[in-house]
């Protein structure tokens, strides 16, 4: 526990200050530098980003995975996650950049990334540190904000890195864009987007005033705009599934059943990209989730793609195809006047174009009963499932929204989570603002199975 303390001690002193500095002559190499630049920061929090996605536990939650062996975590054991890996590491980066830099397009990605891990946080886990977060010896018990309140910030943030931007100028050691700033713009805008969809519920005026907003700023155009992390052919830098797969040669995943089961019948072009035929059969079959495993499970089921697990296969992350669908569904909700079904189709073909690199087999597959539009949220929800593939925590808050697609079911009896829970050291190290918060949002208990804010009936 106090090993703990001193280590988020050291984490909020580092947020405020200034760019990394050794002070101590003695322990100089002249032939190393000895501080951190913002672009260099912003490299670092960069490489954060596929761990949004690339993680086998949310992709248990958005039950696109299945284990071959030892199916435990897929069965939704009831346990608890730490935030402070984010606030210890990307979080930490932008937060030093924003006060310390005095470059436009360095505060604008700063903020941009900023706000994009505080939103995969807040989803994840509900109230959080934020105006309080990340200030060093100032605070290092900071208040949990309402997870409103934070969406409203994070608004805000976005805004200001959209007006903030220079397109004439480009970023240094940008690991996403190369330094073109106008996608980093588009990427904001997106991001936002997203974000105002996730309102639908609970807020639906809120969401559309900043979908309409986000749309007139400028959202991404192409699949060329996609927000894609691209890892490296390197040992120091590769994709999470060839480590996993490749290198520790670890076969633990399949696709599960239900995901197969949708795909397959449609001839979907994806599938093969998602996954590989069964070594037993040949076939595409996928495994049910939470299933007792056998030896020879790795050879009965597909296992994830080959494609999915070189070891510099891109992650995508927020992309065109999902802006479209967004579009789509805010037509049928009424946020804009724009043609729903055109949108779904585009949303469609870029989703296949992304997975596959072409676009030949779009217009059979959208004339399919199954497939063709029907101006249904379901519909929607469901090509937006197939085409979120990996990026398990994204489809989890999205089926959590939309109750769609209806085959995510509870496994061996335990319904699938509805957040994350907080740590027992965040208990014990924030107490008072810890039970504040649980108080608050899910009457004492810190349960996987209270909702967060925007989620309700």
């Amino acid at each position: 526990m106090k090993k703990l303390t001193i280590i988020l001690s050291v984490l909020f002193f580092l947020s405020s200050c200034e760019l990394f500095t050794i002070d101590d002559d003695m322990n100089l190499d002249p032939n190393q530098p000895n501080t951190a630049s913002a672009p260099q920061l912003l490299a670092n929090a960069m490489r954060y980003l596929p761990g949004l996605s690339s993680n086998p536990d949310a992709n248990f939650y958005g039950q696109y995975l299945a284990e071959t062996q030892y199916a435990v975590q897929s069965r939704y054991p009831d346990e608890s996650w730490s935030f402070y890996y984010y606030y210890q590491n990307p979080l930490i980066n932008t937060q030093i950049v924003l006060n310390n830099s005095s470059v436009d397009n360095e505060l604008a990605v700063a903020k941009i990334l900023k706000a994009y891990f505080f939103w995969h946080v807040t989803d994840r886990w509900g109230d959080v540190p934020y105006s309080e977060a990340l200030q060093g010896e100032k605070n290092l018990v900071p208040a949990y904000d309402r997870q409103e309140d934070i969406y409203n910030s994070l608004f805000k943030l976005l805004d200001e890195a959209d007006e903030q931007i220079n397109e004439s100028l480009s970023l240094s050691n940008d690991q996403v864009f190369g330094g073109d700033m106008t996608k980093w713009k588009r990427t904001a805008n997106t991001i936002h987007l997203l974000m105002a969809l996730r309102l639908s519920e609970v807020n639906p005026e809120k969401g559309r005033t900043e979908f309409n907003k986000a749309l007139e700023n400028g959202i991404m155009l192409s699949n060329d705009d996609n927000f894609t992390y691209h890892p490296l052919a390197d040992q120091n830098n590769e994709n999470y599934w060839y480590n996993q797969i490749d290198r520790a040669s670890r076969e633990w995943w399949a696709l599960t059943e239900s995901f197969v089961d949708l795909l397959a019948p449609l001839d979907d072009p994806r599938l093969p990209v998602y996954a590989d035929p069964a070594r037993q059969s040949g076939d595409y079959i996928g495994q049910p989730l939470g299933y007792d495993p056998a030896p020879e499970n790795a050879e009965l089921f597909s296992l994830l793609g080959e494609q999915q697990h070189q070891q510099d296969s891109p992650v995508p992350l927020v992309t065109y195809a999902q802006a479209l669908f967004a579009k789509a569904e805010a037509v049928e909700l009424g946020w804009i006047t724009e043609d729903a079904g055109d949108n779904y189709n585009k949303a469609v073909e870029a989703s296949i174009l992304q997975w596959t690199g072409s676009d030949d087999t779009v217009e059979d597959y959208l004339n399919q009963p199954d497939v063709a539009y029907d101006g249904t949220i379901e519909q929607i929800a469901t090509q937006r499932y197939i085409h979120l593939f990996l990026h398990g925590y994204e489809a989890w808050a999205e089926w959590r929204r939309t109750g769609f697609p209806a085959f995510v079911v509870p496994i061996k009896g335990n319904p699938v989570p509805t957040r994350q829970r907080y740590s027992e050291d965040e208990a014990a190290n924030n107490t008072d603002n810890y039970q504040e918060a649980v108080d608050r949002q899910f009457g004492g208990e810190n349960t996987m199975y209270g909702k967060v804010w925007w989620d309700v009936d």
